[in-house]
């Protein structure tokens, strides 16, 4: 059924609740995982000083991937990871579609769940411009 699965990651505790979700699906179907990240562009307006945002270094985002696949191998998951350049949502969603993704599995950090968060909420994005369904681990 989930043939294929994406996991988008970031260095967020509900990313880390989310992985004991997609390791149970990965398992019980079969599928392949692939994890994702997005180093984010900085706003244009945006002085040249470093972020104090770590997803804006290509570093940090290469070595959490890299833990991520870690954790996954022990739990007997071979993965796949790609890291990305863009805005989070847009870049899940055609990442998503370019790997013919069956399910997006994603925490949710509850941002969206308020008229005023709602426009910035990454997984509020994604569950409009997703390509195929989306589980939210709340």
């Amino acid at each position: 059924m989930f043939k294929t699965v994406l996991f988008p990651i970031d260095q967020s505790r509900e990313t880390r609740e989310a992985a004991d979700v997609v390791t149970n699906v990965v398992k019980k179907y079969g599928s392949r995982l692939v994890l994702l990240s997005v180093v984010e562009e900085p706003p244009p307006d945006a002085p040249d000083a470093p972020s104090a945002d770590p997803m804006v270094s290509p570093e940090v985002v290469a070595k959490l991937l890299e833990n991520a696949q870690s954790l996954f191998s022990g739990q007997g998951i071979q993965s796949e990871i790609l890291e990305r350049q863009g805005k989070p949502a847009f870049t899940i969603c055609d990442v998503a579609d370019e790997i013919g993704a069956d399910l997006i599995i994603m925490g949710c950090r509850g941002l969206g769940l308020t008229e005023e968060g709602a426009d910035d909420s990454v997984t509020t994005r994604v569950i409009n411009l997703s390509p195929c369904p989306v589980l939210i681990v709340p």
